[in-house]
């Protein structure tokens, strides 16, 4: 049997707060979402100060991701070529609106040609990009020990010595690692690395740990410690740098210099004894996420990316919230409704500070990019220019043309020259088009 309980609505009410909803300084806000890995707020990304250099090499690297993404999915096509029907469908992975995929290959006449092929537009790879594409497939193959290395330093990170190969798929394009390194780098490394199946599913396939490198137990914080000390000759700690935007206040570099009175904790180190949200664990998790984003080729990853593996990497329920206290390490972005972390000391200005062998590589895709865009835009301007010369009505040519008549006909003007006359009257009828003129 059911009963119904009489509830007084004006219980359930709250007063509206006289707090304004804008503060001054406004502080994050916790996560919002339906599982505990959903750390978006709206409000959370009000207190990071933007800054215009890294700023800029995002919005540079944005397009170069986009033009990288056409360049895989072509790379897979038979071929090399692909309909622009189907280069269309992906229009949501590829961040390009519907209908604009056959204008954003126009851009780029350097990287892209387009032509017709029974009646249906196709695409395809120029000469100079697939000496690129050779260029780089190469460089990937001698690097291949480097990718190992990596890939074993990113599993030492992990709490548990493992992760699991389906969910890693979502940051690996941030290392570099090739679509196949299961099957291409892996299998070559047996000290390194063993895949298991234990439930016989393909989600479940796990890469773990086989043995531990000490060598390869170093981060990039302790490393540069190192090298100083080889040059100066005296034993320093292992630190943070601290970089952050000009004009902030003297606030945050306090906070920053009481953070780095504890001590430096290795992101390689055991840290189940660790407690979460205390301030040996916060130490660690920076320490993790700034050796995550030094081994990523561009410095930098998305925070929801991350957030999914918060199991493997001890990560706090708050992930952005953390990174949002350490404004002189991260900073973090929404440029492109794409929340992005970026290593400060990664970066001086908007370019990186030490270039991956395959960042160089890249940049020589990107530069043929910028070349292609400006010879569009070079050849769209002056069919634009064209057309409007052709195009352009009577009414506004002859308020145009009426300033230079009125200087060659009016005789009450004094002090003009015969030969002046002439020349001006000359000029006018050239460039004057007739009153049959469209």
């Amino acid at each position: 049997m059911a009963y119904r309980t009489a509830v007084n609505l004006n219980l359930l009410v709250k007063p509206l707060s006289k707090t304004p909803i804008f503060p001054n300084n406004p502080k994050p806000l916790p996560f919002v979402g339906k599982t505990q890995n959903s750390w978006i707020g709206r409000a959370s990304l009000w207190s990071m100060k933007k800054d215009p250099a890294l700023e800029k090499a995002l919005k540079r690297n944005r397009r170069w991701t986009i033009n990288n993404q056409l360049k895989n999915i072509l790379q897979r096509c038979p071929q090399q070529s692909a309909s622009v029907k189907f280069l269309q469908r992906k229009f949501n992975s590829l961040d390009i609106r519907q209908g604009n995929v056959l204008n954003w290959l126009r851009k780029y006449p350097c990287l892209f040609d387009i032509y017709t092929e029974n009646f249906e537009i196709y695409c395809k790879f120029t000469k100079r990009v697939r000496l690129l594409i050779e260029e780089e497939e190469t460089l990937k193959e001698q690097l291949e020990p480097v990718m190992a290395e990596r890939l074993a330093k990113i599993i030492m990170l992990t709490w548990k010595k493992k992760l699991n190969i389906v969910k890693f798929n979502d940051l690996r394009k941030y290392f570099e690692l090739p679509d196949d390194y299961v099957l291409s780098i892996v299998p070559k490394y047996p000290e390194l690395f063993r895949v298991s199946d234990y439930n016989a599913r393909k989600n479940s396939l796990e890469i773990q740990l086989v043995s531990w490198n000490p060598s390869l137990a170093v981060s990039v914080v302790e490393r540069r410690a190192e090298q100083m000390m080889q040059k100066t000759g005296q034993k320093l700690v292992p630190m943070f740098e601290y970089r952050i935007s000009e004009g902030d206040d003297s606030l945050q570099a306090e906070k920053f210099n009481k953070f780095q009175e504890a001590p430096y904790i290795s992101p390689y180190s055991y840290c189940e004894d660790l407690e979460e949200g205390s301030e040996q664990h916060e130490k660690r998790t920076v320490g993790v996420i700034h050796e995550l984003l030094s081994l990523t080729m561009w410095k930098r990853a998305s925070i929801a990316k991350l957030a999914k593996f918060q199991r493997e990497f001890r990560f706090p329920r708050n992930l952005v919230n953390m990174l949002m206290r350490h404004p002189g390490i991260f900073y973090v972005s929404n440029k492109n409704d794409s929340h992005t972390v970026v290593l400060r000391d990664g970066y001086v200005e908007s370019e990186l500070v030490e270039k991956d062998p395959l960042v160089v590589a890249k940049e020589k895709f990107g530069e043929l990019m910028q070349e292609g865009l400006y010879e569009f835009t070079e050849r769209r301007r002056k069919a634009n220019l064209e057309k409007r010369r052709e195009n352009r009505p009577l009414w506004k040519m002859n308020n145009d043309f009426k300033k230079l008549g009125r200087e060659i006909f009016d005789n009450e003007v004094e002090g003009k020259e015969e030969k002046y006359q002439k020349e001006a009257r000359e000029r006018f009828q050239k460039a004057w088009p007739g009153p049959d003129a469209r």
